[in-house]
C-alpha cells in the first residue's frame, strides 16, 4: 500500500496510543481490540514494513464508522481517519477491496445507489409529483431516506408544505458523493459524482440538506476538493428552526420529554449541536443521553448495515440502552440512516421519531 506521508505518520503517532479506544461505537459493541484506531493503525503499520495485506486487515478497514469519535477525543490533534480513507482507496486501487464492497459499488454504478434500488416508494412519488417543477429552494433529500427511509423523506416534505415554503425535490435526485466518498475516499470516480451533482444542483439559490451526510459532504468536502458548489446549503435542522424562530412553524410545546440522538456529521463535522435542541425544547423539553453534542456515540447506519448487520444492531442497541437510562419516552433522530437503524432494534418502552416527526405533530 503507497500511503503518503501524512497517513504514515499518523498510523506512526497512533499505533502505540489508547487514548481513544473507549469511544469507538464498533469496539464497544464487538469488545475486540481490533475494532479501534489503535488497532488498526498497528495492523497497517505491519503492512506499510513490507507484509501484505491480508484480507482480514481489509476487512477490518472497512470496519470503521469514519464517525470521528477518535479524531475528536485525541488531545494531540492526530486524525486516523485520513489514513483509513486512504488505506480503503489503495485497496479498490490493488484490487484488494472485499466482495461485499464491490457489491455496493457494482450497485451504484448500476443503480446509483448501494442498494441497488431502482424506484422510491409510491408515497414519496406522489409528494413529489404534487410539488412545483421550478422552485429556487431545493430539498434535497439523500439516498439513504429516498431509498431506505420513505417515511422520513415524506414528511420532512410535509413539514416544508406545512410551513407554505416554495420549494421542490428532484425526481432524479443525483448522488451527493457521500456514498463513494464513504466506499473508496478520494477517488477520481467520487470526484466525477460531486461534479455531476454540483453541476445538477446549480440552478437553485437555496439547498436545504435533509440528511447530514449530504451536507457535511456539500459543506466541507466539496471545498476540499475545490468543487464549486453556487447554492447556499442550510442543514435540514438549521433550517426548520429558523422557520420556528420566524413563526413560519408554530409548534405547542408540551410536557413531552425527549432525548436527542446527534449525528455525527452534524455535531462534530460540521459543529452543529444546538438547532435540534431549540427545536426540542419549542416542542417539549430535551434530557440529554450520556454522550452527546460533539461527544455524541455514533448509533449506525444503513451502509455499514449492508455488511455486517449483527454489529450495527448491537452499536444501536448501546445507544439505546443510553436513551433509557434518561427521563425521556422518546428518542428523536435528525439522519434517515440512524433512524431506520435504531428502528430495527427500538425496545419496548419508548418511542423513535425523526425531528421533522416532532415539529409536525406539534404543529397539528
Amino acid at each position: 500500500m503507497l500511503l503518503s506521508k501524512k497517513s504514515r505518520e499518523i498510523i506512526d503517532a497512533c499505533r502505540f496510543c489508547w487514548m481513544c479506544r473507549h469511544v469507538c461505537p464498533i469496539g464497544n459493541a464487538t469488545g475486540q481490540e481490533r475494532n479501534n484506531a489503535r488497532a488498526r493503525a498497528l495492523s497497517l503499520s505491519v503492512v506499510q514494513r513490507g507484509m501484505e495485506p491480508t484480507p482480514d486487515i481489509i476487512d477490518n478497514v472497512y470496519e470503521c464508522t469514519l464517525c470521528g469519535a477518535c479524531t475528536k477525543e485525541c488531545a494531540t490533534g492526530w486524525d486516523p481517519i485520513v489514513f483509513i480513507k486512504e488505506a480503503r482507496l489503495e485497496a479498490v486501487m490493488n484490487g484488494l477491496m472485499p466482495e461485499y464492497i464491490s457489491k455496493l459499488l457494482n450497485n451504484i454504478e448500476n443503480t446509483g445507489n448501494p442498494y441497488g434500488e431502482t424506484e422510491i416508494c409510491n408515497e414519496l412519488k406522489n409528494e413529489i409529483e404534487n410539488l412545483p417543477k421550478e422552485s429556487k429552494m431545493l430539498l434535497f433529500l439523500g439516498i439513504d431516506a429516498r431509498y431506505k427511509s420513505c417515511r422520513s423523506a415524506v414528511n420532512a416534505i410535509k413539514l416544508l408544505r406545512k410551513a407554505n415554503i416554495d420549494f421542490t425535490v428532484l425526481a432524479d435526485e443525483p448522488d451527493s458523493g457521500y456514498m463513494l466518498e464513504t466506499l473508496i475516499g478520494k477517488a477520481e470516480e467520487t470526484r466525477q459524482a460531486m461534479i455531476k451533482a454540483a453541476e445538477r444542483l446549480s440552478s437553485y439559490d437555496t439547498i436545504i440538506a435533509y440528511d447530514p451526510a449530504d451536507a457535511k459532504i456539500f459543506l466541507r468536502e466539496y471545498k476540499e476538493w475545490g468543487i464549486e458548489l453556487n447554492a447556499k446549503v442550510k442543514t435540514f435542522t438549521s433550517f426548520i428552526n429558523e422557520l420556528i424562530k420566524e413563526d413560519r412553524l408554530k409548534p405547542e410545546k408540551s410536557y413531552e420529554v425527549f432525548t436527542f440522538q446527534d449525528p455525527a456529521h452534524l455535531a462534530r463535522d460540521l459543529e452543529e449541536t444546538d438547532d435540534a435542541r431549540e427545536i426540542l425544547n419549542a416542542c417539549g423539553q430535551v434530557d440529554e443521553m450520556l454522550l452527546h453534542g460533539k461527544d455524541t456515540n455514533w448509533a449506525g447506519n444503513l451502509l455499514m448495515y449492508e455488511y455486517m448487520p449483527e454489529t450495527i444492531e448491537k452499536v444501536a442497541r448501546l445507544r439505546w440502552e443510553n436513551a433509557r437510562c434518561t427521563k425521556a419516552t422518546t428518542l428523536v433522530t435528525a439522519s434517515p440512516s440512524e433512524y431506520e437503524v435504531m428502528k430495527k432494534v427500538k425496545p419496548g418502552n419508548m418511542e423513535l421519531l425523526g425531528i421533522e416527526e416532532v415539529v409536525l405533530s406539534a404543529c397539528e
